[in-house]
């Protein structure tokens, strides 16, 4: 089914093609300048460090929904083992066989495309089976530091999590600005908060991810305004799910990934973080979340840190 003419005027609105040249790779990452991580550096004033990734467990949040996209498989291949004789200094190591996007993550911009392209007009089959993404895969990301901003969607709204039909809209965004007394600028990358993670934590595996509440699709005309470098929440798709629009999947993915050039994460933890902008008032921080360099991938683990 092609996608509707309503997908195809707010791409238009929001396309970012060659504002950073032919070549670019990276985005809206571009808006992460030096000027930008200084005045982020200026947002810590306590040190306080909070932690935003799930724990990689082979229980995690993958119930086999999407095909291959495994668990972290953890298998021990040496147990205190003295590699150079009796006696001497003896080491244990380990493999991981998983996902790279099976638990909190980044996605690349090559993670989707749509009518046969991806992001500043390059042709999907760009991504292979043996090199994987040739053109602006996650290891172009070389750092990711820049001021972070908690939309409390949930706080704003005085409830603990949305229900698991609610689409996050623009209305909702400028509101939990206003709960957090901040301001979304050029170059911070934003964290949603649905609160839908306590799902998980709770538990319902299976329930996390379906029926989940996430962004509409009218808000990347919001992020492309502000000129946001990245957003991020705390669901397993990110967009509400089911979709909106009956039949139209995943549409926030491609408006943000192949029009803007804007990554995006999922199966982000925002409940420490939403306790401590809380008690200290202050909704905006340092945050740190580099991605892991594998070459070619569509997406990468991350386990980023705020620091307020």
């Amino acid at each position: 089914m092609a996608l509707p003419k309503e997908f195809h005027e707010i791409a238009r609105r929001v396309n970012n093609w060659g504002r950073w040249g032919a070549d670019d790779e990276t985005g809206t990452l571009n808006l992460i300048t030096d000027e930008v991580v200084r005045a982020a550096a200026g947002e810590v004033r306590t040190g306080r460090r909070v932690p935003l990734a799930l724990p990689l467990r082979q229980d995690g949040v993958q119930t086999g929904v999407i095909p291959g996209r495994v668990n972290p498989l953890h298998t021990m291949v040496q147990l205190n083992q003295e590699l150079f004789g009796p006696g001497t200094v003896a080491c244990s190591d380990d493999v991981v066989t998983m996902g790279l996007q099976a638990g909190t993550h980044w996605d690349a911009l090559t993670h989707v495309s749509h009518s046969g392209t991806l992001y500043n007009g390059r042709p999907a089959d760009t991504v292979t089976a043996h090199g994987g993404a040739e053109f602006a895969g996650i290891d172009k990301v070389r750092h990711l530091v820049s001021r972070g901003v908690l939309l409390d969607v949930a706080g704003a709204r005085g409830v603990e999590r949305l229900a698991g039909g609610h689409a996050v809209t623009p209305e909702d965004l400028a509101a939990a600005e206003e709960f957090g007394r901040v301001r979304v600028r050029a170059g911070d990358v934003v964290l949603v908060r649905t609160g839908q993670v306590r799902v998980y934590l709770a538990g319902d595996r299976h329930g996390y991810g379906h029926p989940s509440p996430g962004l509409s699709v009218r808000c990347p005309e919001w992020f492309h305004a502000r000129d946001v470098a990245a957003v991020a929440n705390d669901t397993l798709t990110f967009e509400i799910f089911p979709p909106e629009i009956e039949n139209l999947w995943l549409p926030v993915h491609a408006l943000h990934l192949v029009e803007m050039g804007m990554p995006q994460g999922q199966n982000w933890n925002l409940e420490e973080l939403s306790t401590a902008c809380g008690e200290t008032g202050r909704y905006a921080f340092l945050l740190s979340a580099m991605p892991e360099p594998f070459v070619g991938a569509t997406g990468t683990p991350v386990a980023p840190v705020a620091v307020l």
